[in-house]
């Protein structure tokens, strides 16, 4: 059996199914890429070129659209050409578009991922009114969605990580998606005795250690609420560390629009003046050295505008994290107040720093917190759960119950 993964990126969301697929006879997986072609972890790396985009002649509403036809015309182009290429199910991440001419070239079934359906208002663009969108944004988003859409009606089913996600999308269309989250490989993010490092710097036992990561230090991630929260900690408290892991780069939003600076850490951190001896700003990690930190972690703090569920929180609670969050949307599908982490007002940055001087002042108080994240991961998210829910998809859209192999 041949599985066909589309994405640019190598293995962006797939990584976890492909780790339950890697190693298995009964399963070739071939992933078709704008990056470098060869095997990489066990699986066939197909590079796609991208040929075309939009410029600026293009229409700002119509660019994404374009850009996804590019793309979706590379990887057709990039298939076209692998005449050893025949699979039995191909799986993409809709919005890139990717997938929606291969159907020309394979009579199998095609499954996406549905990650985020853009809304004009009520949604991550309007969440911040201190920092509005330019407003041709709110037009922009009501066509970001063409391609998502071409590929619900062209594919054979879609999932979508979360039920928040999942409600988003338009009423109609919901009944072809299922909720069946990426999931989270407890056995690489769990708590471990990791030595108190920061790098190669040992942290001394009574210091507490906050932690705060994101792909990139931005607004959507609330990165200068973070900030302006520890400026409150660090004045009541002098023991406390701020470990922040990301990049400078902005994934999403303006916030380069926003400001005079090259980054918006540097804005963050002229604006709010923290004592910078305090903070140890890590840049990207490995999951290995992120695993160690959230196990030396006192308090890891996750803010988010209504947006997609980022990773790491999850990977947080795995590793058994004392976990304080924004009271946003698709947090509350995870997080329970006092149950599985503590929440407050994403603004509210007394509330906020209240929650975390809790906790700060007695961890050990708050550990059943970490030990109920680690479950609801367990239970819900981890990939003992979400696999068989994928294969099961898979299975039912090749029309082959009862042949096909086992997903242990």
């Amino acid at each position: 059996m041949q599985i066909l993964f589309v994405h640019p990126n190598f293995p962006a969301q797939f990584g976890p199914l492909l780790s339950r697929l890697r190693g298995r006879e009964d399963v070739s997986c071939v992933f078709v890429t704008k990056t470098a072609p060869g095997t990489h972890d066990g699986v066939r790396c197909i590079r796609f070129q991208v040929k075309g985009g939009a410029t600026r002649a293009t229409h700002y509403c119509s660019r994404t659209f374009e850009n996804a036809v590019w793309h979706a015309s590379g990887v057709y182009e990039a298939c076209k050409a692998t005449a050893d290429l025949k699979p039995d199910l191909i799986v993409g991440h809709s919005g890139f578009g990717t997938t929606i001419f291969l159907s020309e070239l394979y009579d199998c079934p095609i499954i996406n991922h549905v990650e985020y359906f853009y809304r004009p208002h009520g949604s991550d663009l309007d969440f911040r009114p201190d920092f509005p969108p330019v407003p041709m944004n709110f037009l922009r988003s009501r066509t970001r969605n063409a391609m998502i859409l071409l590929d619900l009606q062209t594919s054979s089913a879609a999932y979508t990580p979360t039920r928040w996600q999942w409600s988003l999308l338009p009423e109609v269309w919901r009944p072809k998606v299922d909720i069946i989250h990426d999931g989270i490989d407890t056995a690489v993010w769990r708590r471990r005795p990791a030595a108190r490092r920061i790098g190669t710097e040992a942290i001394d036992e009574s210091t507490r250690i906050v932690t705060y990561v994101s792909r990139g230090l931005e607004s959507m991630r609330g990165f200068d609420i973070f900030v302006r929260v520890a400026n409150r900690i660090a004045a009541e408290m002098s023991n406390v560390l701020f470990v922040v892991v990301g990049s400078d780069q902005v994934h999403y939003g303006d916030d380069l629009r926003r400001v005079r600076t090259k980054t918006f850490r540097e804005h963050v951190l002229l604006a709010e003046k923290p004592d910078l001896s305090r903070f140890r700003f890590l840049g990207r990690v490995s999951h290995e050295q992120l695993a160690d930190l959230f196990s030396i972690s006192d308090l890891h703090v996750y803010l988010t505008v209504p947006f997609v569920l980022s990773w790491s929180l999850l990977n947080a609670l795995a590793c058994e994290c004392t976990v304080l969050a924004s009271d946003t949307a698709p947090v509350l599908e995870v997080i329970r107040h006092e149950e599985t982490g503590l929440l407050a007002d994403f603004f509210d940055v007394e509330g906020l720093a209240a929650q975390a001087l809790r906790v700060l002042r007695d961890p050990a108080a708050f550990r059943s917190l970490g030990n109920a994240g680690r479950a609801e991961v367990e239970q819900r998210y981890s990939l003992d759960h979400t696999f068989p829910k994928l294969w099961d998809l898979f299975m039912r859209m090749m029309e082959k119950p009862g042949t096909a192999p086992s997903p242990s």
